[in-house]
């Protein structure tokens, strides 16, 4: 038996349409799990869709609003539905508006926490029923290198980002009677579309991070995919309330 095997599992990926998210919906595919991806770009949701059937499981796109509730709940049921089931919620959708605190609005850091931590919080609770009767379920939430450090152009981000960790640990010591596990990762400067704009607006970016990084290189959403197969898998069933760093290192600096 393989413990990393995912045949049969049926899993919802927010955010999944790009990036990390996409990272880590295409090492589940592969594994060998019906996806559904969420996400609001329904152009670059086609695009995702069409890139993971090529591992030649069941894969479709739903679109959401995941500052909004309703919204949320829907589109577990939904993805629930046209997968026959639900073993598994990667919460990954994220944002950030970059502000100085003082400057920032409380509209757009209510708008990040909502996005952030609120649909991870939401989509989970609807997606607790179906784990259950499942017998058995995974939920693995996105933090960021931001779950442990802070930045003074990142307050809401940061703290939406800390929220994960401590809802990873709630949700896990709750649901664990559930035979369900809850983890996080915090993935360190990875590239992508996000990332490379930062690259773009801050001078030095890329030199700082390469020379404070021990692997001495950006991750890419491919690293994302091991670390995703293991905690959606029966490989990690002893593994609950953790929050790994994917990060060549970097946060192991201190």
């Amino acid at each position: 038996m393989n413990p990393f095997d995912l045949k049969g599992k049926a899993a919802l990926v927010t955010g999944g349409n790009g990036g990390i998210g996409l990272g880590m919906a295409k090492g589940l595919a592969q594994a060998g799990a019906a996806i559904a991806i969420a996400g609001r770009d329904m152009k670059k949701n086609s695009a995702a869709v069409e890139v993971l059937k090529g591992f030649g499981n069941l894969v479709f796109s739903l679109e959401a609003d995941l500052k909004d509730e309703r919204s949320c709940r829907g589109m577990v049921e939904e993805a629930a539905r046209k997968l026959g089931r639900l073993d598994i919620l990667v919460n990954n959708a994220g944002m950030n508006i970059r502000k100085a605190p003082q400057d920032l609005p409380f509209e757009a850091w209510r708008e990040v926490l909502a996005v952030n931590l609120d649909s991870a919080f939401v989509c989970s609770q609807a997606a607790y029923p179906h784990l259950k009767g499942a017998g058995a379920g995974k939920i693995l939430n996105t933090g960021s290198m931001m779950s442990i450090f802070g930045a003074a152009y990142l307050a809401a981000y940061a703290a939406s980002k800390g929220g994960i960790v401590q809802l990873t640990k709630a949700l896990a010591a709750a649901w664990a009677k559930d035979n369900i596990q809850v983890n996080a990762v915090l993935p360190g400067w990875i590239d992508t579309d996000l990332t490379r704009g930062a690259r773009e607006q801050l001078p030095g970016l890329n030199e700082r991070i390469l020379a404070r990084t021990p692997a001495g290189r950006w991750g890419a959403p491919a690293d994302l995919a091991g670390i995703a197969v293991f905690l959606c898998s029966p490989a990690s069933d002893f593994v609950t309330g953790t929050a790994i760093p994917v990060d060549g290192g970097y946060s192991s600096l201190g």
